[in-house]
């Protein structure tokens, strides 16, 4: 393999982990630093050991942080007790951070008005009947409930489903 064609596959490479990582980490550690604070991966932060150039080192680093996060008795394996408490610590720190933005008055109460008002009128249920009543009768029948149905089974399709075939596995479901 060329030199050039090398480069461009390491920094492919690179390029992806960085993304997936990304993606998949809500917070990030490198070896020398508490945890930064939740959001979008930057620079920086896939640069851990802030040599200005992220490497395969930074990248096996983040991977090694990642795994400490969970495997908190530093044994080197993870457990079904540790993987359940960083899950549960993770979505209650989500839920705090949403309801601290549907909390508008910082009472720290949610009230149904309060929630509703936030979704619109009626809620996800009347966008749901908006969008399914192909005749504006003010309801959906079953008709207009099958061929919904439909439709979203076939965008499902497009994207691909847990198989890999068009369509995947909802194409069983009914």
């Amino acid at each position: 393999m060329d030199k050039n064609k090398l480069k461009i596959l390491l920094a492919t490479t690179l390029i992806a982990a960085g993304a997936g990582m990304a993606i998949a980490q809500d917070t990030a550690t490198t070896p020398d630093a508490e945890a930064t604070e939740a959001g979008p991966m930057d620079f920086a932060t896939l640069d851990a050991d802030g040599s200005g150039e992220i490497t395969v080192e930074d990248m096996e680093a983040m991977r090694a942080n990642r795994f400490a996060e969970f495997d908190t008795n530093g044994d080197g394996n993870v457990t079904l007790e540790e993987f359940t408490a960083h899950a549960q610590a993770k979505a209650a720190e989500r839920a705090g951070e949403m309801f601290g933005r549907l909390d508008a008055d910082g009472d720290g109460n949610l009230s149904r008005d309060a929630l509703e008002a936030r979704m619109g009128r009626g809620g996800p249920g009347a966008r749901m009947i908006d969008r399914f009543d192909t005749d504006n009768s003010g309801g959906v029948s079953q008709e207009e409930f099958d061929a919904a149905k439909e439709r979203m089974t076939e965008r499902r399709g497009m994207r691909g489903g847990h198989d890999g075939e068009k369509g995947g596995w909802h194409k069983f479901r009914n």
